[in-house]
């Protein structure tokens, strides 16, 4: 794991680089101070590496269900001090970055225990419903406050991570959440509901008293003011008194413009948004239902879901339910479904432990192990799972669905389904409708979803035989490229030099050619068209890199003979490259021939000073 994030960081640019790093459920988020010193495509082909992303201003590795270690490891690395970001530094970025940047900052650190309440409300739900518990019963009343407690004081961990992200103390940003739902602020609400006007004020401007329980949009934005107020006040204060004075004026000052001016007004743009997805949800549910179940995982691809996630919090809190998160159960389980396709399709003996892992991953609501990893390098897997969420998405718009806990679509969804009311036809539509999305696109993926190679087929007339190599066998590997060989460890790349990404040999171009090894299929194209990963038909898997950096030619000076997926067989051109042009760019033209497969046991170069195109290369040994 030492070794991972060591990696990692000195991918993304080294620690003076990083600006801020989170984590989510799967996936490492830097802040970069220059994006361009980041290798996105050294990292994405670390074996433990799921992909590599930017959006909404994040540099975004992906890596699993083991995120959480791979953080640590990292936060070991660069001695990175929870309570504040790393080295400091300004980054313009459009409107949506900075939003998507700050949503995610805040609510991340609390999905996992939002997610647990979540279920654990529902199962509750569930235990009523069946007449298992008693309402007034211990065992149900104190499970009960464990499930509701954090919901109910939500404002006090959003002050935290708000004031975190916002650079402000977060226990004073904390307190700001505390004081919203303080005893005495919810007693002088209840009491404003019984004489139905303000009962006290500050300073004589009346105050108007809301619930904060459950809130989202007040304690953010007040949080925000505390954070600028302090940066303030901490400019210009003794250092020998700011540090009580500074959260002092903050409490005094930004808690009541919070009472009279931030809540209401956040409260007023909360229920406006509440209202606005209601009313567009009620003219057309099922539009809605397919939109959201279709899109939601390629929202889920680029981080842009963090967008909704606010609008999900804020339903539960003024309308004590959610149709949207409901509405990505069907996206879930589309490619969920998918990925069990893949899993019993895929003759490939590393493919389908990667799917089975996944497939047990996405059935808890974790899905991106499931897109980055199985279903979305084949792409029609990806697709199949969208559209069978698009349809089971819109069968639980019909249904209007609904959940009334904090919800992580996943098969424990279906007990935060269930009304007080007990089971109805908003249940048994969601179910109907998840279990479509799945079934629909695993029978989609196992018949249509990959290619005969990828699937393990023979492509000869005993399509039967399943095409795996014997556990002791030999695999002579060709020269795809005319040119100088050299030692791999004298590539002057690392990453390449050190045999992490595979092992083989350095060439040094004398055309500008790349032809296939061996007869296979191409399993992926790199889009700057500079390298390729291929598949044999005895399963060895190759990855051929022109250049050292060359993906920061986009493309130029590239052209691909072949795309994603394409057979192939043995002399078949597969990229043209212009060699002067490229180094004249400044580039290094030592191109890489390397096996990716960890079963290798051993890989071999023939040795030779000049090797010709389809010449003898590799010997691969398992």
């Amino acid at each position: 794991m030492d070794t991972l994030a060591k990696q990692i960081v000195a991918e993304v640019g080294g620690k003076d680089n990083i600006l801020s790093l989170v984590h989510c459920a799967t996936r490492l988020r830097f802040k970069l101070r220059d994006s361009g010193r980041a290798h996105a495509e050294t990292l994405n082909n670390l074996p433990d590496i799921l992909m590599v992303l930017e959006s909404g201003g994040q540099f975004q590795v992906v890596i699993g269900n083991r995120v959480a270690e791979v953080y640590q490891a990292i936060c070991q690395v660069i001695d990175l001090d929870d309570e504040a970001p790393l080295a400091g530094g300004t980054k313009k970025e459009g409107l949506l970055s900075r939003f998507i940047d700050v949503v995610s900052a805040i609510f991340t650190p609390t999905l996992g225990i939002l997610a647990a309440s979540g279920i654990l409300k529902g199962l509750l739900s569930l235990a009523l419903v069946n007449e298992w518990m008693s309402e007034t019963g211990g065992t149900y009343l104190l499970l009960f406050v464990a499930s509701d407690a954090l919901f109910y004081f939500f404002p006090l961990a959003l002050g935290y991570t708000a004031g975190k992200k916002f650079g402000g103390n977060p226990f004073t940003a904390m307190a700001l959440g505390g004081a919203l739902t303080h005893p005495l602020s919810i007693a002088a609400f209840n009491a404003a509901q019984q004489t139905g006007a303000p009962s006290l004020d500050f300073a004589g401007i009346p105050i108007v008293f809301i619930n904060y329980s459950s809130s989202v949009i007040p304690i953010i934005l007040a949080a925000w003011a505390s954070s600028h107020l302090e940066a303030r006040c901490n400019r210009i204060l003794p250092a020998a008194i700011k540090n009580f004075l500074t959260p002092l004026l903050c409490l005094s000052l930004i808690l009541p413009l919070t009472f009279l001016l931030i809540g209401p007004a956040a409260t007023w743009l909360g229920r406006l948004l509440a209202d606005g997805f209601q009313i567009l949800y009620d003219l057309a549910p099922m539009l809605a239902g397919a939109a959201l179940g279709g899109l939601w995982q390629v929202l889920v691809i680029f981080g842009l879901h963090w967008g909704l996630v606010p609008l999900m919090y804020n339903n539960l809190a003024l309308l004590g339910y959610d149709t949207m998160g409901a509405l990505l159960l069907p996206a879930v389980m589309g490619q969920v479904g998918a990925t069990l396709g893949v899993f019993l399709r895929t003759r490939d003996t590393r493919m389908k432990s990667l799917a089975g892992s996944a497939l047990s991953s996405g059935l808890f609501g974790i899905t991106e192990p499931a897109i980055y990893g199985v279903t979305l390098p084949a792409k029609r897997p990806f697709l199949f799972g969208c559209i069978s969420g698009a349809l089971g998405g819109l069968i639980l718009g019909y249904a209007r669905s609904r959940v009334y806990s904090p919800s992580l679509p996943s098969i424990f969804t279906f007990s935060q389904l269930i009304p007080s009311s007990g089971v109805d036809f908003t249940v048994w539509g969601a179910i109907v409708g998840s279990l479509l999305a799945a079934g629909l696109a695993a029978l989609l993926t196992f018949f249509f979803g990959l290619p005969k190679a990828t699937a393990g087929l023979a492509s000869t007339a005993a399509e039967e035989a399943p095409v795996v190599a014997e556990p002791t066998s030999t695999f002579q590997v060709l020269s795809p490229i005319h040119g100088q060989t050299q030692a791999l460890n004298t590539v002057p790349d690392p990453a390449f030099a050190s045999g992490v990404l595979g092992n083989g040999v350095a060439i040094l171009p004398h055309s500008g050619r790349v032809v296939a090894p061996f007869g296979g299929h191409v399993k992926s194209l790199f889009q700057s068209c500079h390298a390729l990963v291929l598949v044999a038909d005895d399963c060895t898997e190759m990855l051929i890199h022109v250049g050292i950096n060359t993906v920061k030619l986009d493309g130029r000076h590239f052209r691909a003979h072949v795309r994603t997926g394409d057979s192939i067989a043995a002399g078949d051109l597969l990229l043209e490259f212009d060699r002067a042009a490229i180094a004249e760019a400044g580039f290094d033209m030592t191109s890489l021939v390397l096996i990716c497969n960890p079963g290798c046991t051993q890989v071999q170069s023939i040795p030779t000073a000049e090797v010709e195109e389809l010449a003898p290369l590799l010997t691969v040994s398992r």
